[in-house]
C-alpha cells in the first residue's frame, strides 16, 4: 500500500519560509514525479510544483515561481518544498503528489495534506 506523509507545516508571519516534506513508502519509486498540490478554503485544488525522477526536470505554478523549490532525496524516497517570502496568499492545505511523469507529473497517489497558514 503506497504512503505519502506530509510534514512540515504550521503557523507563520508573512515573509517568513518553511520547508515541507513527504515521505513515501509501499512501493519503489524510481521514475516517478512527486510533487505538491495546495488547496485553499472554498477553492479548488491547484498545482504548486513537481519535479522528475532526478530532479533535472520541474515545473512551477507561476505564483511561486523565485520563490517556492522543489527538491528530491531519492535515497530517502522524499520529497521538499522549500517556500520562502511566505504570503497570507499561500495559505492552503498542502498536498503530495506521485505518480508517472509525462512531460508533467501524472497523479496516481496523494497524501493526506500538511496545513500551512501564513499571517500578515
Amino acid at each position: 500500500q503506497v504512503q505519502l506523509v506530509e510534514s512540515g507545516g504550521g503557523l507563520v508571519q508573512a515573509g517568513d519560509s518553511l520547508r515541507l516534506s513527504c515521505a513515501a513508502s509501499g512501493r519503489t519509486f524510481s521514475n516517478y514525479g512527486m510533487g505538491w498540490f495546495r488547496q485553499a478554503p472554498g477553492k479548488e485544488r491547484e498545482f504548486v510544483a513537481a519535479s522528475n525522477w532526478s530532479g533535472g526536470s520541474t515545473l512551477y505554478a507561476d505564483s511561486v515561481k523565485g520563490r517556492f523549490t522543489i527538491s528530491r532525496d531519492n535515497a530517502k524516497n522524499t520529497v521538499y518544498l522549500q517556500m520562502n517570502t511566505l504570503k497570507p496568499e499561500d495559505t492552503a492545505v498542502y498536498y503530495c503528489a506521485a505518480g508517472p511523469w509525462y512531460s508533467g507529473l501524472v497523479v496516481n497517489y496523494w497524501g493526506k495534506g500538511t496545513l500551512v497558514t501564513v499571517s500578515s
